[in-house]
């Protein structure tokens, strides 16, 4: 496995696991802290969105 951050080797069942060190989790943690990850949203088929469009205007 390779640590996320700088790609380097990771054993099995190191006390960093994914990360090779602490220096690349609190380098991690950074990124998410300050907004660089985001978790995207799933998409949705077009024809739930025109539903719900429907529904709002009260058209059946």
């Amino acid at each position: 496995m390779k640590c996320p951050i700088c790609k380097k080797e990771v054993a099995p069942g190191g006390p960093y696991v994914p990360f090779c060190s602490d220096r690349c989790r609190l380098i991690d943690l950074g990124n998410w802290a300050s907004e660089k990850y985001r978790i995207s949203t799933p998409l949705r088929p077009e024809s739930e969105i025109e539903k719900e469009e429907e529904d709002e205007h009260g058209e059946y």
